[in-house]
């Protein structure tokens, strides 16, 4: 019996989650801090990485998400109906500013790619009803960019 492999990508977006989720309870304030945060986690344990130079998929969505978290919660915002950003738990939130950083900021990645990683994401992670709030705020979001009525930002 052959084990598939779990792809690069995968991995590095379940990093940048487990990053993102732990900045919920230990805040950082600057780049610096974020970047010394990415570089002291275990999955970079034996990879060195230089905290003044990080690279890489999970940091590039770390960043990304750290820098912009304020308009993903105002995008998200808009589509979790009767919710309130500051109500969504923790894990679902990191989830939802992850999918959504993506689907408006990173090119290479579909939307539906966005959602379904985010949904393999809180399978892993979340429980049974996360799943399904983390899917329909996405899929709204993504129905929202097919139309127009929210558009897509280059980084």
């Amino acid at each position: 019996m052959s084990k598939e492999k779990t792809p690069p990508r995968r991995l590095a977006r379940a990093q940048a989650f487990q990053i993102l989720y732990g900045l919920n309870f230990s805040p950082v304030q600057t780049i610096e801090a974020l970047a010394e945060t990415y570089a002291g986690s275990p999955d970079n344990a034996d990879k060195n990485i230089d905290p003044a130079h990080p690279e890489g998929f999970a940091w590039e969505l770390i960043e990304g998400v750290w820098s912009n978290h304020r308009a993903l919660d105002e995008v998200i915002a808009r589509f979790a109906k009767n919710w309130r950003v500051e109500r969504i738990g923790k894990i679902e939130i990191t989830l939802l500013r992850l999918a959504v950083y993506e689907m408006l900021h990173r090119q290479d990645v579909p939307p539906k790619v966005a959602i379904n990683e985010a949904i393999e994401l809180s399978k892993q992670f979340g429980d049974d009803k996360s799943r399904n709030f983390v899917n329909g705020i996405l899929d709204a979001a993504a129905k929202a960019l097919q139309d127009g009525t929210l558009t897509p930002r280059t980084v």
